[in-house]
């Protein structure tokens, strides 16, 4: 499902413009982005939580020559999806 695609479902099962729901959606968006960026996670009941992960330096490889690499440490995006999700996809 693209962009595109959730915004014509947002538009059809609310009643609303495809131009309200791409901006409810892209105002959804900025708001969990922003959280994000001040290190706050993001809890959707029913749906589950996007947070901040710490990944530490660690030796990689690269591809091309096989040369040893140190990747630097990052801050990196998760999601965990709540047991309702994991239930509805089984």
């Amino acid at each position: 499902m693209t962009k595109a695609d959730l915004v014509a479902k947002m538009a059809s099962s609310s009643g609303m413009t495809k131009a309200a729901a791409e901006k409810a959606l892209n105002g959804f968006l900025v708001g969990v982005r922003n959280s994000l960026k001040r290190g706050q996670s993001v809890t959707l009941v029913g749906f589950g939580t996007f947070n901040v992960a710490r990944r530490k330096t660690r030796k990689g490889r690269n591809p091309r020559t096989g040369l040893p690499i140190t990747i630097p440490a990052a801050k990196v995006p998760k999601f965990r999806p709540s047991q309702e999700l994991k239930k509805a996809i089984r």
